[in-house]
């Protein structure tokens, strides 16, 4: 029998081996308790994000700055990080009852504090996910900084070019510049960055903001100046972890409560032997579906309520938005927002307090009271958060006898964005099954939500397996490339689906916490396709393109249920 040679490593593989250096890498330095991502412990985060090059990073392996992947990146962390050599990673441990005051990013809902000058401490709430989000996006802010460092010494005495010395200048003195002054000031910057004075002046106008114009030209000075004392005075930058994270990570604390505080107040308005049905979604489209018409209907142009909803996602007309949640409150739903600390807030929907002839759902026979369902909806989950919120939820009820009551759960519906892997952003994709990236682990299912459901609803849908991921900012073209041609036959991927699945497979078929007939339905909106150049996350989000395919989900799911 022949031998079979030996193949060189495809790129799909060795980014492969890369993302997985890079989880075992950071679980590592977790463990640890700190490290200095610029020194020798960073090495292999720093090394495998260099070879791995994720499309969201862009041209994070070139030597010019990557610009589009800043702005993803400073407004997923809390403004004046760039400034700070120090940042603590902590558990929920009482800085909100101090005098700090919390910096809450634009793009991701987490507490963080400024300590003082040097130090930022971001509190971690959501399970490892997050924290492996936080770390790959500082790796790529400390490596850019570098890359600025590089461009501006001109010697190891610490002597910079004299664009690096206007650049100081301008943000030490806070000056405040004329249309003539910020352009020179932009050229200058588009010398250290390495970018075309177009690409520069972009980047400062995605960067500005009502009471700081020119902030581009601060966060760029202050990731210089860092990485320059770092290169030349030898002051390294620290992340570290606080033991009390480190001792409640992976133990469901934040999903118990968060889980217990939904079931008290399903006890508290008699709920809990009612037919249950758990959508995993946002927190208007549900609402707006069911109460918007009844409101609002003088609003809904040519039959259409997607006319309606259109205008509901205007931020112009948070007055609309108003009536309707004032009258939802009044009929039927009641708003829990989250005190546990995982950032998911909840509605509760008692059907039976809604006149369901005002709406386009109807209920197919008569049902009495307690035959009326009731929904949860529940915000968005972040990774491996879902597998905590959902398995949490899924419990029977602790009485105060110490009796158990479980939960008449019949259908869990998870609508999410996700990346696409064929076709582009707006479009939807049904799954058939969930793959967890990295293994060969795969969670079949039978969805209730088909292909032909969405016939004429103006959307574009794609079937197949789905990939959950351990990170977003971590794929590239390569490994999706592979998941796409291969007998895999992935249409998507997203972070969330097979935690979930998970948590419902163990809770029905192995725990017996719900009934095994309990229906599940996945459904998820294309918010970017990475194979795609211009179309990554980074480019940009969904604007009123996300507007139709969410509420054609959310009525294929409420058509269901009711």
């Amino acid at each position: 029998m022949p031998h079979t040679k030996i193949k060189d490593r495809t790129r799909a593989q060795e980014s492969s081996k890369a993302i997985e250096r890079l989880y075992i890498s950071m679980r590592h330095l977790f463990t640890r308790g700190f490290y200095k991502p610029m020194g020798i412990s960073g090495d292999a985060l720093r090394e495998s994000l260099l070879l791995l090059r994720p499309e969201i990073y862009g041209s994070i392996a070139e030597e010019k700055v990557e610009l589009n992947g800043l702005i993803y990146v400073i407004e997923r962390l809390p403004a004046g990080i760039e400034e700070c050599r120090y940042v603590n990673l902590t558990a929920d441990e009482g800085y909100s009852n101090s005098h700090f005051k919390s910096i809450i990013p634009p793009k991701r809902r987490r507490n963080c504090f400024r300590i003082d000058k040097d130090q930022m401490n971001i509190e971690v709430t959501r399970g490892r996910s997050e924290i492996y989000d936080i770390l790959t996006h500082l790796t790529f802010l400390f490596i850019e900084s570098h890359k600025i460092a590089n461009k501006v010494l001109v010697n190891d005495d610490g002597e910079t070019t004299r664009e690096w010395k206007k650049l100081e200048d301008t943000v030490l003195h806070n000056r405040k510049l004329t249309r003539d002054d910020r352009d020179i000031m932009l050229a200058h910057m588009a010398s250290i960055l390495g970018r075309t004075f177009e690409e520069t002046q972009s980047a400062h106008a995605e960067f500005r903001e009502e009471k700081n114009t020119d902030r581009f030209f601060q966060i760029i000075y202050w990731l210089g100046k860092i990485a320059l004392n770092e290169k030349v005075h030898g002051l390294k930058r620290a992340i570290t972890f606080s033991p009390v994270l480190r001792e409640r990570i992976g133990h469901h604390i934040y999903g118990e409560i968060w889980a217990n505080n939904i079931k008290d107040v399903l006890k508290e308005q008699d709920l809990l032997n009612r037919p249950i049905h758990i959508i995993s979604a946002n927190m208007h489209s549900v609402m707006n579906s069911i109460y918007a018409p009844i409101v609002l209907p003088q609003q809904i142009k040519g039959g259409d309520t997607i006319s309606l909803f259109e205008l509901l996602s205007n931020d112009d007309n948070e007055d609309l938005r108003k009536q309707v949640i004032e009258y939802a409150s009044k009929n039927g739903l009641t708003y829990i927002k989250d005190t546990s600390g995982t950032n998911i807030n909840v509605q509760i929907i008692d059907s039976s307090k809604i006149d369901m002839r005002k709406t386009q759902y109807s209920f197919e026979n008569y049902l009495d009271t307690e035959e009326k369902p009731v929904l949860i909806v529940m915000d968005y989950a972040f990774g491996e958060q879902a597998y905590e919120t959902m398995d949490e939820l899924l419990k029977p009820y602790v009485c105060d006898k110490n009796k158990n009551h479980h939960l008449n759960v019949e259908s869990i519906s998870i609508m999410g964005k996700a990346g696409i892997l064929e076709g582009g952003k707006g479009d939807i994709m049904i799954p058939s099954s969930h793959i967890f990236e990295g293994t060969a682990d795969n969670y079949p299912f039978k969805n209730q939500l088909k292909k032909r459901l969405f016939e004429d609803c103006g959307v574009n849908v794609y079937t197949g397996a789905m990939v959950t991921v351990l990170g977003t900012s971590l794929q590239n073209k390569d490994i999706l490339k592979f998941f796409y041609n291969s007998t895999w036959k992935v249409t998507g991927l997203e972070m969330e689906g097979a935690h979930y699945q998970k948590a419902i497979q163990a809770a029905s078929k192995i725990r017996g916490n719900i009934s095994r007939k309990v229906k599940v339905r996945y459904a998820y909106y294309a918010s970017d396709n990475p194979l795609k150049t211009g179309s990554t996350l980074a480019s940009g989000g969904l604007g009123t393109t996300g507007v139709l395919p969410t509420y054609v989900i959310t009525e294929k799911i409420l058509e269901q249920i009711f």
